[in-house]
């Protein structure tokens, strides 16, 4: 996935946002498969577990594990079609999330090739907000960041000043 196009920004701001939020060692539970960011955050001193490819909507197994500190979700809750559901669910007292932010500029993001690699969201931050409320979140912590590709055109001048990540910190209520 990553081979062109591995995002160093994206994951340099994650994690100086996770280590500032939940320093290590901590245990975690990582929504998704394994992935690169898993790797940095093992070599920053965190536990990490990741979930195995279950599908999140209707399987709620990995989260209902209390034995972990935090639960992150590093854009994931995009691809849910009810997000609300696994976050009710979640045991652990702490999250970090990060959602891509629905740009006026363009569509969702839909993969033609791979079904799980689809956007069904793309919020708004006041939406995520909403949605991390009404699962029984507290937001403690946010931090919103641009895109800036390297294209020539009007959308790739607009990603370089239109925030395109939202990323928080959120303790159980």
């Amino acid at each position: 996935m990553y081979e062109t196009n591995f995002p160093e920004k994206r994951y340099k701001k994650t994690l100086e946002f996770l280590k500032e939020s939940v320093p290590p060692p901590a245990r975690v539970l990582d929504l998704g498969v394994k992935n690169p960011f898993t790797y940095i955050m093992k070599e920053e001193g965190y536990q990490v577990q990741n979930t195995t490819g279950e599908d999140l909507d209707d399987d709620f197994t990995a989260v209902q594990n209390e034995e972990f500190d935090l639960v992150t979700a590093f854009e994931i809750f995009e691809h849910l079609v009810a997000p609300y559901n696994i976050l009710k669910e979640i045991r652990a007292d702490k999250l970090i999330a990060s959602i891509p932010l629905k740009l006026w500029f363009s569509s969702a993001y839909r993969s033609k090739t791979d079904k799980w690699d689809r956007h069904y969201h793309e919020f708004e931050d006041w939406q995520f907000d909403w949605l991390l409320e009404k699962s029984g979140w507290e937001i403690k912590q946010r931090i919103k960041w641009a895109h800036p590709v390297n294209k020539i055109g009007i959308r790739p001048v607009l990603r370089k000043f239109t925030p395109r990540y939202y990323a928080v910190y959120a303790e159980r209520i």
